[in-house]
């Protein structure tokens, strides 16, 4: 790249798409170029028009920007800042603090373009990322230096369960914890560093946001951006890396908009031609490689519920899980609110986790499937119309369901009910005890939100217990008296 200064004229202004004419040295696709007062107003280079012609996207908005303005390249890319110092901050996508505090002292600047690792330098050996949270590890075990998805649509707990597994993943593995807000809230960004901070949790974790009122450049470039943060700490420092991403599709909807600007010819739905290369060019840098690893957790907004959405099919192209969030478990009060029989990893094979765990996850989305089949009669005739062994998966069912819940470190302030984080052996002892009817007798509402499934035996629960046995018993009489008598051969 060219280092000496370069100085154009801004030739047009269309909202966020600036043309920019250069007498000689036409500026490199991806260069930083800088206009207005102070240098405030940056364009990175989108295409060459012509010999003296560049078209470039604004990354910040262009008010105050005119014809003949003077434009400078800096004959480079965009940079952030990476090093130890940057811990415990919170940047914009031009690696500048957001928390009102100083600039982060030494740091060396990084190019947010980088290449992903080469196949030799990845690791072929496939490891398990345990999280805390009983559904995923039991069902949807997550892949170290993998990539997995929330899938869901507005409100059912994307965000919420990201936050938990933050909570549950500092200090594990001396790792470090990334959040890359693409497209957020104001009022959401502030929430989670203020619950991070509030939990002593910020020491170990970078936060990194583009909001969802700056421009589509700005937008489209803050993934690279924590991406190259994260790239520092796994290559650099050999430290695990868990990287958050909420939400990928903003990342998508960035993309569009900057295609729509640039004036290329929409796709299907009106997504951009060249959005599976551009989702790709993000995907493809998180990895495991032979010095550590970055695994990465991306919500997935799924427009209108629709799992068909180009936007979803593409990301489910990239992932080793996908963790279907539902509104209808959402609405009956089961969280985490994730649809068991919709969500998969790719993990879930007896040479990864184990025939043991296997057999038992199979053996769980068998009992869960009999009882979605049930359900149908279950509604139009009523559990008595169903046979003695339907009724034992059902109950199993319904007792996993609820076994499954659990009470979330980041919803303490709501909910009144402390977290709880459950191992893998208590979250598989759990499931095991429940399928070999070993709480038969006990009420379903006893292993609603508990951790371990010792906490079903309350004291509490004795009663329920004794009750719904005399219940039984009567059900049982009653059965025996309205069947048919043998008849002798």
């Amino acid at each position: 790249m060219k280092n000496n200064l370069n100085i154009g004229k801004v030739a047009s202004v269309r909202g966020s798409v600036v043309d920019i004419w250069f007498q000689e040295n036409l500026p490199e696709i991806d260069t930083l170029l800088l206009a207005g007062k102070e240098n405030q107003i940056k364009i990175e280079v989108f295409n060459q028009l012509n010999t003296t012609h560049v078209r470039g996207i604004a990354l910040t908005p262009t008010q105050g920007l005119a014809r003949g303005m003077a434009v400078t390249s800096t004959g480079k890319e965009l940079l952030v800042p990476v090093g130890k110092t940057i811990l415990g901050r919170m940047f914009d996508v031009f690696g500048n603090p957001i928390d009102q505090k100083e600039a982060p002292k030494e740091v060396t600047l990084k190019s947010i373009h980088q290449s992903p690792p080469p196949l030799s330098k990845r690791a072929t050996k496939s490891e398990i990322f345990l999280t805390g949270i009983k559904a995923i590890d039991v069902l949807i075990p997550l892949e170290r230096g993998g990539k997995a998805g929330l899938f869901g649509g507005a409100g059912v707990g994307k965000t919420v369960l990201l936050t938990e597994i933050i909570h549950n993943m500092v200090g594990h593995d001396d790792g470090i914890s990334m959040f890359c807000g693409i497209g957020e809230r104001c009022r959401e960004g502030n929430e989670l560093y203020n619950t991070m901070k509030n939990e002593d949790l910020l020491k170990d974790m970078v936060l990194l946001f583009g909001q969802m009122n700056e421009p589509p450049g700005a937008r489209f470039r803050v993934g690279h951006a924590a991406l190259t943060m994260a790239e520092y700490f796994r290559d650099e420092e050999h430290r695990d890396v868990l990287l958050l991403i909420d939400n990928i599709f903003r990342f998508i909807q960035a993309g569009m908009e900057v295609s729509g600007l640039m004036g290329q010819m929409p796709s299907r739905l009106g997504y951009q031609p060249t959005m599976a290369t551009e989702l790709a060019e993000l995907q493809e840098r998180i990895a495991y490689t032979d010095t550590r690893a970055i695994t990465s957790i991306q919500a997935v907004y799924v427009p209108a519920d629709d799992l068909t959405d180009p936007a979803a099919v593409h990301t489910f192209s990239h992932l080793s899980a996908s963790i279907a969030l539902s509104r209808k478990k959402a609405s009956e009060g089961l969280y985490p609110s994730i649809d068991l029989l919709q969500s998969n990893s790719k993990m879930t094979s007896p040479e990864i986790i184990g025939k043991k765990h296997y057999k038992l996850s199979q053996k769980i989305r068998e009992t869960l499937a009999q009882y979605e089949e049930l359900k149908d009669i279950i509604a139009m005739l009523g559990m008595e119309q169903l046979s003695v062994k339907d009724r034992n998966v059902v109950n199993r069912a319904r007792k996993l369901e609820r076994f499954l819940t659990q009470p979330f470190f980041a919803t303490e302030q709501f909910s009144g009910i402390k977290g709880k984080q459950v191992s893998l052996e208590d979250a598989l002892d759990g499931c095991e005890r429940i399928l070999a009817d070993e709480f038969k007798d006990y009420p379903e509402s006893a292993f609603y939100m508990i951790g371990s499934i010792d906490e079903a035996k309350k004291p509490e629960n004795k009663n329920l217990k004794s009750e719904e046995k005399m219940h039984k018993i009567d059900t049982n009489k009653e059965e025996a008296t309205t069947q048919e008598p043998a008849v002798n051969p």
